[in-house]
């Protein structure tokens, strides 16, 4: 019997949008609805599975995982792209690592932040809660016309964010590190410098990969440049910001933040910015959609199935052949 272990299905959807009935009567399905949150606790609920289904990063690999995980064959991971594997240990042990389509993100984190960015101008969360709870109105928002929107990165996902911006009249200005004056202009914004960015900018959004470039790229230098009361909004990665100086400011009311991305996630119970004043927050919900999801499952099922052929499909590394 090969054992198919689907992690973190926290909406328990993964069986009713796959056929997984494909892999035949020789394959069993196991979901997890929770995170396994501690390398003990994956390493002992994980240990007798073939096959693991991940859901993007949720769960890292690393090596110290992989080597307790001796029945492993095969991984796939949903997304088309992954920094949370420990490739080169997966293949030495002879796991086969293979990926889903990508996502619908050009669309669906834009769009998130567009959520983000509405409801921190007018308090959307906070009224709706004031309703369901009997009272009415109690605070004052802001337009977004005529402000400005400052941009960290103008690639696939942030010049989306530029036409939108436009429909509210807003300018849009951008920066990171390799953007040019000409790129900039053709997707609608304009080039200006870090610091000038933060120092000008209403509403700062990032959209940039995390990297070696971009982690800390957000720290209490640039956070004390922002204006009183800007917004900064985060649906990339949360290492890309400094966790302290964000939780700082945001206590101090300096700024206000919509988040969807955070250092640890699922956040701990007890985490700051569970609590922090002048934040809407919300778990990582930017990649989180019907069609994104169809699109994972039905391809871990065509992975697993391509993989059980000898002729595996979509492949981010695997062992070479005898």
């Amino acid at each position: 019997m090969l054992k198919v272990a689907v992690l973190d299905d926290y909406q328990r959807v993964a069986l009713d949008y796959a056929d997984w009935s494909q892999l035949g009567s020789d394959v069993s399905v196991d979901v997890f609805d929770r995170n396994l949150a501690t390398e003990d606790e994956a390493a002992a609920a994980l240990a007798d599975y073939d096959v693991l289904c991940l859901m993007r990063e949720r769960m890292p690999l690393p090596a110290s995982l992989i080597a307790r995980l001796p029945k492993l064959k095969l991984v796939i991971v949903t997304g088309a792209r992954v920094r949370t594997i420990d490739m080169d240990t997966a293949v030495a042990q002879g796991i086969t690592v293979c990926h889903t389509f990508a996502g619908e993100s050009q669309h669906a984190t834009p769009e998130i932040a567009w959520g983000l960015i509405l409801s921190v101008a007018r308090n959307i969360p906070g009224e709706h809660a004031r309703v369901r709870a009997g009272r009415w109105q109690e605070t004052i928002g802001v337009t977004l016309g005529g402000k400005t929107l400052g941009l960290l990165g103008l690639g696939k996902l942030g010049s989306r964010m530029v036409p939108i911006a436009k429909a509210f009249g807003m300018e849009v200005i951008a920066w990171s590190q390799n953007l040019t004056a000409e790129r900039a202009a053709e997707a609608g914004a304009r080039l200006v410098e870090k610091d000038d960015l933060f120092r000008q900018a209403d509403v700062v959004s990032i959209h940039l990969v995390l990297g070696e470039r971009s982690r800390g790229l957000v720290g209490a230098r640039e956070i004390g440049l922002m204006k009183p009361d800007a917004m900064l909004i985060n649906t990339s990665r949360g290492p890309i910001v400094e966790e302290a100086p964000l939780i700082d400011a945001l206590e101090a009311g300096r700024i206000r933040a919509g988040l969807d991305v955070y250092d640890q996630e699922p956040l701990p119970e007890n985490h700051p910015l569970r609590r922090v004043p002048n934040a809407v927050t919300t778990p990582h919900l930017g990649y989180v959609t019907e069609g994104a999801y169809r699109g994972f499952y039905r391809d871990a099922v065509e992975d697993i199935l391509a993989w059980r052929a000898g002729k595996p499909v979509r492949v981010l590394a695997a062992p070479q052949a005898a």
